[in-house]
């Protein structure tokens, strides 16, 4: 049902086991780790520009978290009002919450897909998703992608004496199966190769979870929501690891240590970028800031005053130019005609009128 699935992640495991095994040899346990390892590198790195998405958009819920509390509030009374705010909201910024958990979503198929690939080469069991085949005939069938000698090679293959397809609960029955194939493997040793990984596992996936909790900001850490998540990511998550280890077989556990250190590098590399370029971005506010703003010392300038000053002056300069030419050059108006503007006349001259009549 889902061989959409499983026949990629077998093909990306068989492209890395082929070149490793060029090195280390086919049957070498390393080979078979570095190939799920490098299996776990290629498809976080086909899944980094959503997680890079994830990243952006989670800050900006964060950013706009007082926005959706006054949304909240305002229609708490009205759930479809605000679901249409929300949406508004969303548009007007740019960023789809379904972004925050899609790279999540994406390692889930990924994670059951090699889950079942690993455990198909060894189809003894009788439990779940088991097609209880003999030794013979589960060692001589194919495994998707791989050929029967790909599944011998793999039942061969030992890290440090524990097959990678075994786990510390698996019924000794099935663990018969390996005697063809570098002999039946003891619970003891499986148990000194699965602890380290799990134990590892666990302090990975509790760190991982303490670097993404200190990122938030108080906002969304003081919400009841993401402070139960928080808890959940930061002790309950880590703890799974530790309970649900004796039930995963070692290549599970190998995912799950280098799918965490990924991350861990990961999110130092994309928050580390994302807080460079914001700082970018305040810095280059402040220089324009800066260069508005007036030099030190100097009084500030009234933008409105200097602009009526300026229609002042282009008023009196078109006054003076409409004056007529004659009495620019000098010569005496013409009898009845008025007196320029702006221009008064003599008080002497009226009184040596007035005693001259009389």
């Amino acid at each position: 049902m889902l061989d959409f699935i499983y026949y990629p992640v077998s093909a990306i495991l068989w492209f890395w086991h082929q070149a490793f095994g060029y090195v280390l040899g086919k049957n070498s346990g390393f080979a078979w780790a570095l190939a799920v390892v490098f299996l776990v590198f290629t498809l976080r790195l086909v899944l980094y520009k959503p997680f890079v998405k994830q990243v952006r958009t989670t800050r900006q819920m964060q950013e706009l978290q007082p926005q959706i509390k006054e949304l909240q509030k305002k229609y708490k009374n009205d759930r479809q009002q605000m679901t249409v705010e929300m949406q508004k909201l969303q548009k007007e910024h740019g960023f789809n919450p379904l972004m925050g958990c899609l790279p999540v979503l994406l390692q889930v198929p990924v994670f059951l897909g090699l889950f079942h690939v690993l455990r198909s080469f060894n189809r003894t069991g009788t439990g779940i998703g088991q097609l209880g085949m003999s030794p013979y005939d589960n060692a001589h069938t194919p495994n998707y992608i791989f050929s029967a000698g790909d599944v011998q090679s793999f039942l061969t293959a030992r890290l440090f004496g524990a097959p990678l397809s075994a786990y510390i609960t698996e019924p000794a029955k099935v663990l018969e199966s390996f005697a063809d194939y570098g002999g039946v493997p003891s619970k003891l040793v499986i148990a000194l190769v699965s602890i380290p990984l799990m134990v590892i596992a666990g302090v990975a996936t509790h760190m991982n979870a303490r670097a993404s909790v200190q990122r938030q900001s108080a906002e969304a850490a003081a919400n009841p929501q993401a402070a139960m998540m928080n808890k959940m990511a930061l002790y309950v998550f880590p703890l799974g690891v530790l309970v649900g280890g004796p039930f995963l077989p070692v290549a599970i556990l190998i995912y799950w240590v280098s799918n965490n250190i990924w991350t861990y590098g990961q999110q130092h590399l994309v928050f580390g970028k994302i807080e460079k370029e914001e700082e970018e971005k305040k810095q280059a506010a402040l220089e324009r800031r800066a260069q508005n703003a007036p030099k030190p010392g100097a009084k500030p300038v009234d933008v409105r005053k200097k602009q009526s000053a300026t229609k002042v002056d282009d008023a009196d300069t078109e006054s003076v130019e409409d004056a007529p030419q004659s009495s620019q050059n000098g010569a005496k108006p013409s009898p009845g005609a008025k007196p320029a503007a702006g221009k008064k006349r003599s008080g002497n001259r009226g009184r040596a009128n007035q005693k001259r009549r009389r």
